[in-house]
């Protein structure tokens, strides 16, 4: 869950009206039907008011406001972003759920965030075991109401098994050409005196470290050529490990292009780094609002409009949202080589 402290509000300045809308592809807002079914539960994860309560986190006591839609809408505007894509809070847990359980807050939830107003756009979620291939197509298809994609949770995700186990799911997803979205999922538990902050600090990074390495294991590039994926919170910063993964034997590759890191809970000294091991163009903006703010400014102006604006559409694809009206030109190339994705592997 997120940290019990709420980050500051961001110093630097608005963007400007003459800077084409933001894609942010990191956002969580619950829906009412949802709100509902959590209500209504009596074994975790459930609400009591606004407590939630979940299997292995303490308790957490989340602020109505942050769920209120013309809310959201307009914290976006002010930050500059022109669509928001929402998932379901995958530590919530409700992907591993008994199938009745599962089926019935799964639903609530595609009801509900399909439901939203245009700005949002919607990340799918399936059921961990024997997921629902073909209501996931349907949710994928073109003109089906907003779906942009489909989130796993990294704790499915951690070994090389896992990503041969949910194959099926990547090729309904690549088959529709839409992307995955890789997002912590729940932790098994914390240790009984650790702060507010230790699950998203240290079990989060850990799930989505292991994700992205069993990921490039299991070798699902090869069999699946054309997928996009995104790992949130810049993969754990797994990237910023491929030198130690060359010197312990590992093959070097070439960075590659269709898989992407979001900004989410980084600043400029973590994502610096992140650029100089992947370059520019797979590091995308996600801000996991309510619990963070959205990236406003990176490594100059050429940068900021990558990250912003054109890596998340190219992540999204052509038959993502279509980018708001008017939009201005894409920048001028940066001149500046740490801002370009590497010819080689990062090792």
């Amino acid at each position: 869950m997120p940290p019990v402290q709420r980050p500051a509000e961001p110093s630097s300045a608005v963007p400007s009206s003459a800077v084409p809308p933001a894609v942010d592809v990191h956002q969580h807002l619950w829906p009412e039907p949802l709100l509902d079914r959590l209500r209504a539960r009596s074994r975790p994860p459930y609400l009591r008011g606004w407590t939630l309560h979940t299997a292995a986190e303490a308790p957490y006591d989340v602020r109505a406001e942050d769920h209120d839609v013309a809310s959201r809408v307009a914290a976006d505007r002010a930050a500059g972003t022109g669509l928001a894509c929402v998932s379901l809070s995958a530590p919530l847990g409700v992907e591993s759920l008994p199938r009745p359980e599962a089926d019935e807050l799964l639903a609530a939830w595609h009801d509900g965030a399909a439901a939203l107003p245009g700005h949002f756009a919607v990340w799918a979620s399936v059921a961990d075991v024997d997921p629902d291939l073909e209501g996931l197509a349907a949710r994928l298809a073109p003109r089906a109401g907003g779906f942009v994609g489909v989130q796993l949770p990294a704790t499915s995700l951690g070994t090389p098994q896992g990503w041969d186990r949910l194959d099926d799911v990547l090729a309904v997803a690549a088959a529709a050409d839409r992307p995955v979205l890789v997002h912590p999922g729940p932790v098994a538990a914390s240790p009984a005196d650790a702060p507010g902050w230790w699950a998203p600090v240290v079990d989060y990074t850990a799930q989505l470290h292991a994700a992205w390495w069993a990921w490039h294991a299991a070798a699902v590039r090869a069999r699946h050529p054309g997928l996009r994926v995104v790992l949130v919170a810049a993969a754990g910063l797994a990237p910023l490990h491929h030198e130690r993964h060359a010197a312990r034997g590992g093959d070097p590759a070439p960075v590659d292009p269709d898989l992407f890191v979001d900004t989410s809970s980084y600043g400029p000294r973590a994502l610096d780094a992140v650029v100089r091991a992947l370059g520019v163009d797979t590091l995308v903006l996600g801000s996991d609002r309510p619990y963070a703010e959205p990236l406003a400014h990176l490594l100059g102006d050429a940068a900021t409009h990558a990250v912003r604006v054109v890596n998340p559409r190219r992540l999204l694809g052509p038959r993502g949202p279509a980018p708001a009206a008017g939009a201005a030109p894409d920048a001028a190339p940066d001149p500046d080589p740490r801002h370009h994705r590497p010819q080689e592997g990062p090792s």
